[in-house]
């Protein structure tokens, strides 16, 4: 199997970020709100571990990465409409990628959580950590909007 510097590094990075401590959601207040015993019944505990403490699940894992019909993502969390079909592209990582979210339909934050700073992705209505966004993604935008499969559900159109 040949691998890229991309593939190389998101494999990497996602190690990393699997074993660091996982950190919980900031505490913001977002219009979708539940208690931590009403977010553990809700989702199942990978769900948990990514939306709720910021985990990361391993690259390849999701079945969304191969997701190509039309539709829209949603957030496995409130169900909040994160990205069009129509924005989603391969990047290589082994993650759902896009190039831009739904209007209003994200938010983001600075992560320390490495050695180095990223830019985090968060439901807007929910809080519920998606992934990160980088700046090497195509046109239009030269976003790469790389999120975790397990923190979306898709609805095809």
């Amino acid at each position: 199997m040949d691998f890229d510097r991309r593939t190389l590094l998101a494999g990497a990075g996602a190690t990393l970020a699997f074993a660091a401590c996982s950190r919980p959601a900031e505490a913001k207040e977002f219009p979708y709100r539940l208690s931590d015993a009403q977010w553990r019944r809700k989702l199942t505990a990978q769900e948990y571990r990514v939306l709720r403490q910021a985990a990361t699940e391993r690259p390849y894992s999701s079945a969304l990465d191969d997701e190509h019909r039309a539709g829209v993502f949603v957030c496995a969390g409130c169900a909040n409409r994160l990205y069009s079909s129509r924005t989603k592209f391969d990047s290589g990582t082994g993650w759902p990628s896009f190039y831009a979210p739904l209007k209003g339909a994200v938010g983001t934050s600075r992560d320390t959580s490495l050695a180095f700073a990223r830019t985090e992705v968060h439901c807007a209505r929910c809080g519920g950590h998606l992934g990160h966004v980088f700046d090497d993604g195509p046109r239009p935008t030269g976003k790469r909007y790389c999120m975790n499969g397990v923190a979306m559900d898709f609805r095809a159109a």
